[in-house]
């Protein structure tokens, strides 16, 4: 499949990365959906479409959204309605409380929390012994999924995986989207974050957990500031450092032994070049494919009025060499 190459008109990271949110008109696919039980008591809520038979043979393609992300995501009806064109089943899992219905414990998800995305992995695997299984996983996503590929070593049950636009080190992404007009998207992703922090605090003791009252969660303006408030201190890191160093994917590339394609763009406005890898930080098990533009999540190829999604087309492309 040829590179990633935008139009003229479609080169700007801003317009790759909001395009498809303002723009794009897509029938939303008809998803069926499975609540899966955590052992602490929790659950995730995972949405399938074109959901194979037990006993089917057919590869099934299991995706991580990004933060605040979920299947009404465009990149993520996008994948599925491409994949069911080549008779791939689909399932997104749902990070903790993003599919619209709130989950039941103070803690929530983070970019390098693996272990409910391994569980659900073995889960599908276990269901489906005939299927072939691969990964994608976008954005915060993506970074999980680098992360659990590099944990699991050589015991992956993954055929081959794909990251799109991963923040591999959190702590300088942390800083790139607190700068310009970056700053834009860290507002709005906040947005969402602080609203579902401030519903925790109806239900939970949450003063006893973090070290925020629920009256200052308005003044929280970086994710620094909210990671270190919430994210460190509910899931058990001493600093938002420490969650940031501890989960960065970038150390886990060298242990992956699972194929994986990673998508990234040097123009990403919510990261900047440094993040990306030198080729002796990569194993030979992984390709990195960096493009000069296509933003975060975007690589829009066509014109503007007549776009092209080269991104879903490309992923589909890499899973379907090992079919």
């Amino acid at each position: 499949m040829q590179p990633f190459k935008p139009s003229f008109f479609l080169k700007n990271r801003h317009t790759q990365t909001l395009y498809s949110s303002l723009f794009r008109k897509h029938p939303k696919p008809l998803m069926e959906i499975e609540t899966y039980p955590l052992e602490d008591g929790d659950f995730l809520e995972c949405h399938w479409y074109n959901k194979p038979e037990l006993s089917s043979n057919k590869p099934i393609i299991i995706l991580f959204h990004g933060l605040a992300g979920s299947s009404k995501s465009p990149y993520i009806q996008g994948l599925m309605s491409e994949a069911k064109k080549n008779d791939l089943a689909t399932v997104l899992m749902h990070f903790r409380g993003c599919s619209g219905k709130e989950n039941r414990l103070p803690r929530s998800y983070h970019s390098g929390d693996s272990g409910d995305a391994l569980s659900w992995i073995n889960t599908v695997h276990t269901n489906y012994p005939n299927s072939k299984i691969f990964t994608v996983g976008y954005s915060l996503g993506g970074n999980m999924m680098l992360k659990l590929l590099g944990e699991l070593g050589e015991n992956s049950p993954i055929t081959a995986s794909v990251s799109v636009s991963a923040p591999l080190e959190l702590d300088t992404c942390a800083n790139a989207i607190d700068n310009g007009f970056s700053k834009f998207y860290q507002w709005h992703l906040l947005k969402s974050l602080k609203l579902s922090l401030k519903q925790k605090f109806e239900k939970h003791d949450m003063e006893s957990l973090v070290t925020i009252k629920k009256g200052n969660i308005k003044d929280i303006k970086t994710f620094w500031e909210f990671d270190g408030a919430y994210t460190a201190p509910v899931h058990g890191f001493d600093s938002a450092q420490d969650y940031y160093t501890k989960c960065s994917s970038r150390q886990f590339l060298k242990d992956i032994r699972t194929p994986t394609l990673i998508i990234h763009s040097s123009d990403d406005p919510f990261m900047n070049k440094t993040i990306i890898p030198q080729p002796k930080e990569l194993s030979k098990n992984v390709t990195l494919e960096l493009s000069a533009n296509g933003g975060h999540v975007g690589f829009i190829e066509g014109t503007f009025f007549n776009p092209e999604y080269w991104l879903e087309k490309r992923i589909i492309s890499y899973i379907s060499e090992y079919l």
